[in-house]
């Protein structure tokens, strides 16, 4: 499996994966429309002549997606509307973007016999979680337009593959989190909280704090996408990626001060509609199936990303 498209890959996590594709000697095209990709994210060596391939264009774009995926082993799908908020405020975009884009996608990579399609799919398709941690058999119940879109798209995956059409695997990531993630009105609460840190703001969780969620730093998300695209017992599976620990926010703000030595405040405000209270990862069957154990601890994952916004406390 040598030539690998991969969408959304100037994206905060498409760039770091496609670096390393690149490292391991795969043929790397990408497509991505720029909307919150940036070329930028890219190293000086992936954008160097003979290096990635990159496309500017779009998912919905089915001539310009067909085209992409002649002569192509296998597509990873990452390119997605990835906002719960904006998907409430603009629910016919969000599913022209995840649903019919992904559709295309999966059309082209059909007609062009394309070897093993992986699909990012996301932790928020289970709803507000009936159990803890959550397996990849935890009932799915989506409270969101976007939420939705990926369990639609999803099925769509998996009914391929099943039909001997389209090998196919299906990601639920948790929460992604490390270099290169943009800040924007729904940024995740990590960036939030780095974004406030620098203007010396107070930093703000909604709720008391107790609620939990499984932050997985990139690379860890990264290496799992990596040990399935040619694992030949990932098609036709569900895999959860995260840690497997949960961390409440109050202990993520009160980390993330310490190892700023920021002296600031914690608030606490409203809870938030709609926001769910407990939610981590069961990681069992991507460790046993796929090998993937996350080897980046949440502080080290956090050292990371506060070196790289220049706000890491000396030693």
């Amino acid at each position: 499996m040598q030539n690998v498209l991969v969408t959304g890959g100037a994206g905060f996590i498409g760039s770091h994966l496609v670096e390393q594709l690149f490292e391991k000697g795969y043929h790397v095209k990408v497509l991505d429309n720029l909307s919150t990709g940036k070329l930028s994210n890219f190293n000086s060596n992936t954008l160097s002549p003979g290096a990635v391939d990159f496309v500017k264009g779009d998912i919905r774009d089915s001539g310009l997606v067909e085209k992409c995926c002649v002569e192509t082993d296998a597509v990873i799908h990452l390119a997605a509307q990835t906002s719960v908020p904006f998907s409430l405020q603009n629910p016919e975009f969000n599913n022209d973007v995840n649903v019919k884009g992904t559709l295309n996608l999966l059309n082209s990579s059909v007609e062009a016999k394309v070897s093993r399609f992986l699909f990012i799919s996301s932790c928020a398709v289970y709803g507000e979680p009936s159990y803890l941690p959550i397996d990849e058999k935890h009932p799915t119940n989506p409270i969101s337009p976007y939420a939705e879109s990926k369990l639609i798209a999803e099925k769509e995956c998996l009914r391929l593959n099943n039909e001997g059409e389209l090998r196919s695997v299906v990601f639920r990531f948790f929460n992604v989190y490390g270099p290169r993630q943009g800040l924007s009105e729904y940024s995740g609460v990590i960036t939030k909280f780095i974004d406030r840190i620098k203007q010396k703001l107070s930093l703000i969780i909604y709720g008391d704090g107790s609620q939990t969620r499984d932050f997985v730093y990139v690379n860890d998300i990264v290496n799992s996408i990596m040990l399935a695209l040619e694992n030949k017992k990932a098609p036709g599976n569900i895999f959860n990626v995260g840690t497997g620990r949960a961390v409440p926010l109050q202990e993520l703000a009160e980390t993330m001060l310490s190892l700023t030595s920021a002296d600031l405040m914690i608030v606490n405000a409203d809870h938030r509609l709609g926001d769910i209270k407990h939610s981590y990862a069961d990681i069992t069957k991507a460790s046993q199936l796929l090998g993937y154990a996350p080897e980046f601890s949440l502080k080290e994952g956090l050292e990371a990303l506060l070196r790289e916004n220049n706000i890491l406390a000396e030693p």
